[in-house]
């Protein structure tokens, strides 16, 4: 079989969809609102596919107040494979993901399907608009979904931990929006500005509305030099991963970023950084 992903574009998934061993699935979801994916999802989606939940699905329970992981921690492995399994995701499966605007949600489970074994895992570059501005129809309502045989086997060496962070020498790059690393402004976290050292790398500037650029333009934008991505919680910071799997970058990521940082009373720097 060809390589699949990390991209694919709507005329792809129009061609495509129905096939036995698509799974498509929705990952929208709203920053301080986590039940707003859902309700997108029911009132319209692309048909026959899944929703997986950011906060319930694509991550664990905080711990220790979020001083531990963060706000949104990795899942355990057993969690992870159960929601996969219900989205209809099996072993042989080639799954899109997609998300409103590529605010995190579709890169979140591309990053988690491949750290827990699933190569097979695009996201649709353009997010919803590209499929709708395609033509695409929407349906409303619940799936039926037939749960899929995926098991997780978890890959070791594509994230960092706070220890690791705090030893330096880590090249960071932070997906946030550039008001919040500066620390003008932090609607999530208790503390404003970013980790010392960090550079600030917005998503949506990678990838506005969630159409990627191109590899040559990424490439330019992220550097060759091996990093680790960072933002609020974990989520964003995957879109910098997609981006670095484009542009043949190699990169990790610290889970638990600014949320788990900001918690445990480390330095804070403000400004351009």
């Amino acid at each position: 079989m060809a390589p699949f992903g990390p991209l694919v574009d709507a005329a792809w998934l129009r061609s495509h969809l129905g096939e036995p061993d698509l799974a498509v699935v929705d990952c929208r979801y709203t920053l301080g609102d986590p039940p707003a994916g859902e309700r997108g999802w029911l009132a319209g989606h692309i048909p026959g596919a899944a929703f997986l939940s950011v906060s319930a699905d694509l991550s664990g329970k905080p711990r220790d107040g979020a001083r531990d992981g963060g706000r949104a921690p990795l899942p355990r492995a057993r969690d992870f494979e159960a929601s996969a399994r219900r989205a209809g995701i099996g072993e042989r499966s080639l799954v899109a993901a997609y998300d409103q605007a590529g605010e995190g949600g579709a890169t979140r489970l591309w990053w988690l399907l491949r750290h827990f074994g699933h190569e097979s895992v695009a996201v649709l570059d353009g997010a919803l608009s590209a499929w709708t501005d395609a033509g695409g129809e929407l349906k409303g309502g619940p799936e039926q979904t037939a749960p899929g045989d995926f098991t997780a086997r978890e890959r070791q060496g594509d994230t960092v931990a706070l220890a690791d962070v705090e030893r330096g020498g880590l090249l960071l790059l932070d997906a946030r929006e550039p008001e919040r690393f500066r620390g003008e402004s932090e609607p999530m976290d208790p503390v404003a500005g970013h980790i010392p050292g960090a550079r600030n790398a917005p998503s949506q500037e990678l990838a506005p509305g969630g159409r990627f650029l191109g590899q040559a333009e990424l490439k330019e934008r992220l550097g060759d030099e091996p990093f680790v991505a960072s933002c609020g919680s974990g989520i964003t910071a995957t879109t910098l991963l997609l981006a670095a799997e484009v542009a043949g970058v190699e990169g990790r990521l610290y889970p638990g970023s600014w949320s788990e940082w900001s918690r445990r009373g480390l330095p804070a720097e403000t400004g351009e950084g």
